[in-house]
């Protein structure tokens, strides 16, 4: 990815005529983009890395691997969200790992790790790229030198069982390798999170992703079968069969561990036969209350399907004014989306189910057109973003689920700490949500912010995140469904696991790391 902004140069677009009328309209801003720098003319910090400590990492890896290069250590600097990339845009000296190593498999990942722990050198695991929690940032704590240790070169599928239904896949895959390798196999995953086309099979485990299509396949660690992971201490392989009473599973550390107990170097998971057909249906509800009763209904029926997601009327209204009439036809309300994958019968029988429950439910037919429109569009927001960000407009995201007997009241709670706190500081800003995942028991809360950036943007997006951090605590949410921990959550870890539960993690880092190198400052308080 580009080192200021998400993605690939190739996705990035100037703002269509009509969102900067709209920019115009509502927030006062021209539309011009601001010149950004290039990145040979970004200073970094001098590399603290020493000549012994750097011959001791060649011996591991080779000198081709171990790279000091003004490029590399860029391009490792932290994450892609909002915060990130107004810190990489603004002038002044940028923090950066001290090397980037490339480790070509598990033995030598074992052997850096090994050797970090040392010689005191912290290390940051990295896949894509793309955490948007601080989970990227070259967070020293107290040791004088960091590397980020990119897992690009684990890229293998390495078995395949047709039988059971499992693949083993090395972390470093990222998303369209993983399906385009499976594929030649007859096989999917179907995970498809919006950091798809960049983020990784380990990044996915480490953070407990879960994709646009759980409601069909579920998240990415229900997915997994085994994990291969090592640490400074050792290495672990865990997960033998389909379910065990073997004790605490242990896959559960480490699936969502975040690179603070150990890197995932290696992970077996359950795939299925490419999709024979998809059927797409898309949906309005009269308001966002009856939406979710109606996304309850089917998840509750049995009948979900692969794809199911609501729009509050705000985030319909914009989206609408984006695409114009979705499909030919004018769409009130809020709008929901559904994709079925499978058999040609499964997929009939599955979309006729679930299309009784929606109806009943008060949902008006809307064809396929704005599901397939969704899909078509669906790993391009974040270049949005940047397009925003670049006409001065702050634009950002974050989630939390509650049961269902809950959402409304957590819905309007971190709709109004948002658009308080933001308000309150001379910038008001549209608040839109969405579903983004359903369960039986509750769902996801997605939230979209835009508004016009304050002469401080970094500072204004940190106020609007603590009241909405704080807002999700006190309203019962989980502080995060799917963006995972970093840096930027854990203040509020505590309030998730309690106090007995933060010295369960910190016991099972001593055991795993011992000098404490591994990705310090996130997850753990």
């Amino acid at each position: 990815m580009v080192w200021d902004a998400w993605g690939s140069p190739s996705g990035h677009k100037p703002l269509p005529e009509q969102i900067r009328g709209l920019l115009a309209q509502v927030f006062g801003v021209s539309g011009e983009p601001v010149t950004r720098r290039d990145e040979g003319d970004v200073p970094l910090r001098a590399s603290a890395l020493t000549p012994e400590q750097h011959a001791g990492l060649v011996a591991v890896v080779g000198v081709e691997n171990v790279s000091h290069d003004h490029r590399d250590r860029l391009l490792h600097a932290g994450g892609k969200s909002t915060p990130d990339l107004l810190r990489r845009r603004a002038d002044g000296e940028q923090d950066a790992p001290d090397a980037v190593v490339f480790p070509a498999d598990h033995d030598e990942v074992l052997a850096v790790l090994k050797y970090c722990s040392a010689k005191g050198i912290a290390v940051v695991p990295f896949g894509g790229g793309t955490s948007v929690v601080g989970g990227l940032d070259p967070a020293r704590g107290r040791f004088p030198a960091l590397i980020a240790l990119d897992l690009r070169r684990l890229d293998t599928l390495t078995a395949v069982d047709p039988i059971s239904g499992t693949a083993t896949l090395a972390a470093g895959l990222s998303g369209p390798q993983a399906e385009e390798l499976l594929a030649r196999h007859g096989l999917s995953l179907g995970h498809f999170p919006q950091s798809f086309e960049f983020a990784t099979i380990g990044g996915f485990a480490a953070t407990r992703s879960s994709g646009q299509a759980s409601a069909g396949y579920g998240r990415f660690d229900d997915m997994i079968m085994r994990l291969r992971v090592a640490t400074p201490a050792g290495e672990l392989d865990l997960g033998r069969a389909p379910a065990s009473a073997a004790g605490p599973d242990l896959r559960e550390l480490f699936s969502g561990s975040e690179g603070t107990l150990g890197i995932i170097t290696e992970v077996t998971l359950r795939v299925h036969p490419i999709p024979e057909t998809t059927a797409y249906q898309a949906w309005s509800f009269p308001d966002f209350a009856t939406g979710a009763a109606a996304l309850r209904a089917v998840i509750q029926a049995g009948a979900a399907p692969t794809v199911m997601r609501l729009s509050d009327e705000a985030e319909t209204g914009l989206n609408l004014a984006r695409a114009g009439d979705i499909g030919g036809a004018a769409v009130g309300g809020c709008l929901a989306v559904t994709t079925f994958e499978g058999t040609a019968a499964h997929v009939t029988a599955r979309s006729a189910e679930a299309a009784a429950l929606l109806a009943a439910a008060g949902g008006t037919a809307l064809g396929e057109t704005p599901a397939r429109e969704w899909e078509h569009g669906r790993f391009s927001a974040p270049y949005l973003r940047d397009a925003l960000l670049d006409v001065g407009v702050l634009c950002e995201t974050l989630e939390t689920a509650t049961g269902w007997a809950n959402l409304a009241n957590l819905k309007a709670k971190v709709t109004a700490a948002l658009t308080d706190t933001l308000t309150a500081q001379g910038t008001p800003a549209l608040v839109m949500c969405h579903i983004s995942h359903t369960y039986p028991t509750g769902a996801s809360l997605y939230f979209t912010v835009v508004g016009k950036q304050a002469e401080d943007p970094i500072s204004q997006w940190a106020k609007a995140k603590q009241a909405a951090g704080d807002a999700i605590v006190a309203a019962g949410g989980t502080i995060t469904h799917h963006h995972a921990i970093g840096a930027d959550h854990r203040p509020w870890m505590t309030d998730e696991i309690g106090e007995l539960g933060v010295q369960v993690l910190r016991a099972v880092k001593n055991a795993v790391d011992p000098s404490g190198i591994l990705n310090p400052g996130k997850l753990i308080p």
